[in-house]
């Protein structure tokens, strides 16, 4: 009887020991796809001056749509039913989240340093949370009103760089403009998506709307052919291009799948918020940008608004209702 429970409890810590292992990869997954995003910022950022924002946009999704087809031609049947019933929609929802989302942030990386962009970045749940009370009519409680204030706060303090008589004199950064852009194009993108509900292995789903972001950013990269804005493919900007869709593109959408399986979507888009750090230390090292005053009290405004958002939820409301 003592060697059974002795048995019996050696498989219970074993399997919790896996769960526990499983669990860790899962996170290590979700940290390194992060990582991967914030290296996109900094290639991006590195190549500003060379490379025109919608070029590497197009090129970006287009070789991660190339690379992640193959993956996913078990699905080839149900992708093609998918696109014949709801072409449209996700052709709206894919260029809408991929395409001129990051197509914004590229442009305003022109004007802006990589560790501002990665701040404002941190406001996407905010924006989402808003728009998702408008559009879904989910709840949204007084704190999370008030986060919500503290967080634009946060933003506004970063735009006028910590300067009242900034925004008296309407003396913004545009680029900085241009990514509050972006970072609403992605939270629409988001609601839209969990809106639309496609029937779809995910990462099916995911090539479908990698495609839909390359025609849509099609026409914003032809646009700046014909105004003469040519890519600069020297050295850098192959390295930048390279970058952007592959480890930064193909793989690091790859690893935020299968970081959503293992898990689940809440807590694998919580760790979204260490692409922030990830941002700025990379930024640091790599294009000598330094943090500044502004940057912490506006990153301080925007933490204190989201620890209100997610510790103070509002009840769920009771099923009969």
């Amino acid at each position: 009887m003592a060697i059974h429970v002795l048995a019996v409890h050696r498989d219970t810590v074993g399997t919790e020991q896996a769960a526990g292992g499983s669990l860790a990869r899962a996170y290590s997954v979700g940290v390194l796809c992060w990582l991967l995003s914030a290296g996109v910022y900094i290639a991006a950022k590195w190549v500003s001056t060379e490379m025109p924002p919608w070029a590497l946009c197009f090129w970006r999704v287009l070789i991660a749509f190339a690379i992640l087809l193959p993956i996913v031609q078990h699905h080839f049947s149900a992708m093609l039913a998918l696109v014949r019933a709801r072409g449209l929609e996700l052709l709206f929802i894919g260029g809408m989240g991929l395409a001129i989302c990051q197509g914004l942030i590229f442009v305003g990386l022109q004007h802006a340093d990589a560790t501002t962009a990665g701040i404002i970045i941190a406001l996407i749940p905010i924006i989402t949370m808003i728009l998702a009370r408008l559009m879904l009519a989910e709840p949204m409680g007084r704190w999370q009103v008030t986060g919500s204030i503290l967080a634009f706060l946060g933003i506004l303090i970063i735009i006028v760089k910590g300067s009242p008589d900034a925004l008296l004199r309407l003396d913004f950064n545009p680029g900085e403009l241009w990514i509050v852009a972006g970072a609403f194009c992605f939270s629409l993108y988001t609601v839209l998506l969990r809106r639309a509900k496609f029937d779809l292995n995910r990462l099916a789903l995911l090539v479908l709307l990698l495609g839909a972001a390359a025609l849509t950013a099609l026409p914003f990269y032809l646009y700046e052919l014909a105004a003469d804005e040519r890519t600069t493919l020297n050295t850098s900007g192959l390295i930048a291009l390279a970058y952007v869709a592959i480890p930064g593109g193909a793989l690091m959408y790859y690893l935020f799948n299968r970081s959503i399986e293992a898990l689940g979507a809440a807590r694998a888009g919580v760790l979204l918020y260490i692409q922030t750090i990830f941002i700025a230390v990379l930024a640091y090292f790599i294009l000598g940008e330094k943090l500044q005053t502004y940057h912490l009290e506006g990153a301080a405004l925007i933490i204190a608004g989201l620890l209100l958002i997610i510790l103070l939820k509002p009840k769920a409301k009771a099923a009969a209702a």
